[in-house]
């Protein structure tokens, strides 16, 4: 059918219309169990604003509408299906997934993180991803323990 058929106005309402999928980590899925619940609920609301936007009767607008829902739809289920839950840490002898970690900085600076997965990782609501640089200098460590050199020395000095 020829363009001039459709109700699609251009290139550019096309390109709005079909999102590139978000970008997904190439480290393992490993999520908390409230992580995995979290992950649930945005895949929920992704299919429930898809569902909305499938009701607009104008095909521009409603393709606009779906772009974002769709795109969402398709990172949420991929890391639902790839999602690792892992167990509470065993004990609180040693940082681990899950642990909740107090580190002082070099520079005098008290910090607490949860470290937990990447999806769930939000530094201004006390959580850090896994992967995250300084939760990979405190796994494995104990109270009391230093990691790092110089201005990026850590001293673990509380587990949770």
């Amino acid at each position: 059918m020829s363009v001039a058929f459709t109700k699609e106005d251009s290139a550019e309402t096309a390109s709005e219309t079909v999102l590139p999928d978000r970008p997904i980590s190439p480290h393992p899925n490993l999520v908390t169990a409230a992580g995995l619940a979290a992950l649930e609920g945005l895949l929920a609301e992704a299919k429930a604003a898809l569902e909305a936007a499938g009701a607009i009767e104008d095909v521009n607008e409603r393709r606009r509408a779906e772009a974002i829902p769709l795109r969402d739809a398709r990172y949420y289920a991929a890391r639902v299906r790839s999602a690792q839950v892992m167990p509470d840490p065993p004990s609180i002898d040693e940082i681990a997934f899950g642990s909740t970690v107090t580190f002082r900085r070099a520079d005098g600076r008290v910090q607490t993180y949860r470290i937990v997965g990447e999806d769930e990782a939000d530094p201004n609501a006390g959580t850090i991803s896994f992967v995250a640089p300084v939760a990979r200098l405190l796994m494995g460590k104990s109270v009391g323990d230093v990691v790092g050199k110089g201005a990026q020395e850590l001293e673990v000095v509380g587990i949770g």
